[in-house]
């Protein structure tokens, strides 16, 4: 570990370059419905606000991993933050949904540096299992600003409308901007000078692709991110538009997933410990199929009832707390020289699928809940089967892949 990094203060400032996600887009989970009726638009090129800034989020990874493996995490962490507060400016004065889309694009891109480095800083500075456990404990701050932002996002769109939302995270920005010029040296070991270069940066791709450990635990996050994704994109409108809340309420209910997403990562904290990563999210797995199981039953009935939704919700909420740091910290575990490559290639592999889930949003909200209710069930259920398979099988953290191997080391 870098001297004067302590892992509460490493902790803190994951916290904090993570939260970027949250407040990117759980601020405007209550504002679509306003936003659609202020540009006067469909909601498909509405969806269009949400799953553009995933998927730029994706591509640039893929970026930012390498250059932040050849320069440092610091500088591109710094560099993506400018830029993402200036994305803020260009999104807040859009008057059109072309536009606006542009610029939350250049919001996800932007933001891509900054993640990209804090799961590789991860590696930096921690072994797997130690790194899981110091994931685990940003990801329960992470939670506390999952449960404010929908409040925080509600408040706003019912007092000054959805351009509020977009300025309260060009304020985020900023602060977080100071933060970490003034607090967070930089922690990676050794840079890579061929990190950036065309041949090596491929051959260290495949490497890491080839790796069965890396493809296991990042199909996990993959599923468990699809149904928090389906969210993400379409509760606040199902809440408001379908069971009739009031964008305010609507916001309080959402804000109970991340209570429940903390007590995942707190649970997760204590099982580390004593299962491992393996069987931590075997574990966590259970609560994946009780959600998917609930939510497949109210997909098929088509029930209507807040509360019975929220419930299925929270139940996969707290399996998303123990898969997500786990899995996080597992699809990096053989690759403490080209962290931030693994890390964008896991991104990326995030972003695709909510990218294909924002689309399908957009044609199957159909005024029920059932297309929120079958996305998360799917999901639930798909990493509950990975956790229980590929990552029981290739999960286990193997000695770290080299710079310059031939192939990857496998189980």
């Amino acid at each position: 570990m870098r001297p004067g990094l302590t892992p509460a203060t490493a902790a803190l400032m994951l916290t904090l370059l993570l939260s970027l996600q949250p407040v990117t887009t759980d601020l405007m989970l209550t504002a679509l419905p306003s936003l659609a009726a202020d540009l006067k638009a469909p909601m498909a090129p509405v969806q269009l606000t949400l799953s553009a800034t995933v998927l730029a989020f994706g591509l640039a990874q893929l970026f930012w991993g390498p250059v932040a493996d050849r320069f440092g995490r610091r500088p591109v962490m710094l560099l993506g933050l400018v830029g993402y507060s200036l994305a803020c400016v260009g999104a807040w004065t859009s008057m059109n949904i072309e536009t606006l889309v542009l610029w939350r694009a250049a919001q996800g891109a932007a933001m891509a540096a900054a993640v990209v480095c804090a799961r590789a800083m991860v590696r930096d500075l921690y072994e797997p299992h130690e790194g899981a456990g110091v994931m685990a404990r940003a990801l329960t701050g992470l939670g506390v600003v999952a449960i404010l932002c929908p409040l925080l996002g509600g408040l706003l769109v019912s007092a000054f409308g959805w351009r509020a939302a977009i300025a309260g995270m060009g304020v985020c920005a900023v602060a977080l901007t100071a933060t970490i010029a003034s607090q967070l040296p930089e922690t990676i070991r050794q840079r890579n000078r061929h990190a950036t270069r065309a041949a090596p940066l491929l051959h260290q791709s495949l490497a890491i692709l080839r790796h069965p450990g890396f493809r296991a635990w990042t199909l996990l996050v993959a599923c468990t991110y699809g149904g928090l994704y389906t969210t993400l994109a379409s509760a606040g409108i199902v809440m408001i538009q379908v069971l009739q809340l009031s964008t305010t309420m609507a916001g309080l209910v959402l804000s109970l997933m991340g209570t429940s997403y903390i007590g995942g990562t707190l649970l997760c904290r204590r099982w580390l410990p004593r299962h491992g990563l393996v069987g931590t999210v075997g574990r966590a797995a259970w609560f994946s199929l009780a959600a998917g199981a609930m939510l497949a039953a109210v997909a098929v009935t088509d029930v209507r009832s807040v509360w019975l939704l929220m419930l299925s919700l929270c139940v996969f909420s707290v399996g998303h707390g123990m898969h997500q740091p786990c899995g996080q910290t597992g699809a990096v575990s053989a690759f403490p020289h080209a962290a931030g490559l693994a890390s964008a290639l896991a991104g990326f592999a995030l972003a695709l699928v909510a990218f294909g889930v924002g689309l399908w949003l957009g044609q199957a909200l159909d005024g029920s809940v059932r297309p929120l209710a079958t996305g998360v069930a799917a999901g639930a259920s798909l990493s509950a089967l990975v956790a229980w398979t590929l990552v029981r099988r290739h999960g286990e953290p193997l000695p770290p892949v080299l710079p310059g191997a031939a192939r990857p080391v496998a189980g």
